[in-house]
């Protein structure tokens, strides 16, 4: 397994955990936009957010299965994607915590994902300039 794919992996893995921290801290019932998008699922907001958040990590992991692993040319564009989400969830819970001044649901796991995330950029980097060892 190259570097890309098992940091691709270990993001998965880490968004996973994140999702399980926001769902245990009751995120859909107390940040808006959670409950918008769980909301736009089902009137259940918890049963939207598992909905929603189960195939978010569902998607992360058939694309780490497939595209990743198989070296698939929309991989990469693709994880660059999965990098932006993570670099807004490794910014955005820290920077609300810090505004609420307590904890807010996925804010222990969000340093995990921006880590990850910021790692992952070196990945895509190195594919970007030799696509044959990323």
């Amino acid at each position: 397994m190259t570097r890309f794919q098992s940091t691709f992996l270990a993001l998965m893995v880490a968004q996973g955990a994140h999702s399980t921290e926001e769902y245990l801290g009751r995120l859909y019932e107390v940040f808006a936009p959670a409950r918008f998008v769980s909301g736009l699922i089902s009137q259940d907001l918890e049963r939207g957010f598992l909905i929603f958040n189960g195939l978010l990590v569902l998607f992360g992991f058939w694309w780490f299965l497939w595209p990743v692993r198989r070296r698939w040319p929309s991989a990469v564009p693709l994880a660059w994607l999965w990098v932006a989400i993570e670099l807004l969830n490794g910014v955005g819970h820290p920077l609300w915590s810090l505004r609420q001044q307590r904890y807010t649901p996925g804010v222990v796991t969000a340093g995990i994902l921006l880590i990850i995330a910021l790692y992952l950029i070196r990945q895509l980097r190195a594919h970007e300039q030799s696509p044959a060892t990323a």
